[in-house]
């Protein structure tokens, strides 16, 4: 909350966490939080009843793991407005269509009626009040050699299968995805510039960045 204050961060903002598989946005988040005394808004990996059933059948269940991140999503948009803002979000509803919809459509594993009705149920999801935008979205990016480094180290069994030329491919799109992301300004940085596992006050440069972007993006609206 200290932090917050020194750098004149807003205390109902919204900020996302975006970045493909690897580059540490639960941590950023938590980090993030912490420092900020903010509300935290996380992706449901764990207790996601589709996953291990996609990574092992991608075109059987791609629509129905989909359906779910978006339902899961869209309740925690809604729980972020009821609480009024203040939260650090890990990973955005953006990404899902944007990049994992779209993909497995393109590759087939999605048929056109499943992926068009995805993309309406979206539309009308966003048009609604009870989805607030981000004030921010930070995107985490680094090398295709550092995310694969990162995604071993995690060691989780799904991942560890899943051929490397899935995590390739999955790197080009988030990158085609950013260049062309203009639904709230985005901050970038680079996964090596810090480590906040090893060292917890390499946060503090980056909600200097975040507080001196915002103020930048506020004095661009008036």
């Amino acid at each position: 909350m200290e932090l917050r204050n020194k750098y004149q961060i807003p205390n109902n903002a919204i900020i996302t966490i975006a970045g493909t598989v690897g580059v540490g946005k639960s941590t950023m988040t938590s980090s993030l939080a912490n420092a900020l005394g903010f509300r935290t808004s996380f992706e449901k990996v764990d207790t996601n009843p589709y996953l291990d059933k996609f990574y092992d059948d991608f075109k059987r269940w791609s629509f129905h793991l989909q359906i779910y991140f978006l339902a899961e999503r869209f309740k925690e948009q809604k729980r972020i407005f009821e609480y009024g803002g203040g939260f650090i979000q890990d990973r955005s509803i953006y990404e899902d269509t944007g990049i994992f919809a779209k993909m497995h459509y393109e590759k087939g594993n999605m048929s056109k009626v499943d992926y068009e009705t995805y993309k309406n149920l979206f539309d009308a999801m966003i048009m609604t009040p009870y989805f607030p935008h981000p004030d921010l979205l930070i995107y985490l990016e680094g090398s295709i050699e550092d995310i694969l480094e990162r995604i071993q180290k995690r060691g989780r069994p799904m991942e560890q299968s899943t051929p490397v030329e899935y995590w390739i491919e999955m790197h080009k799109r988030y990158e085609s995805w950013i260049n062309s992301f203009n639904a709230c300004p985005v901050l970038r940085i680079n996964i090596r510039d810090y480590d906040l596992m090893k060292e917890e006050t390499s946060i503090e440069p980056i909600i200097e960045r975040i507080g001196y972007f915002l103020k930048q993006t506020q004095l661009l609206k008036k």
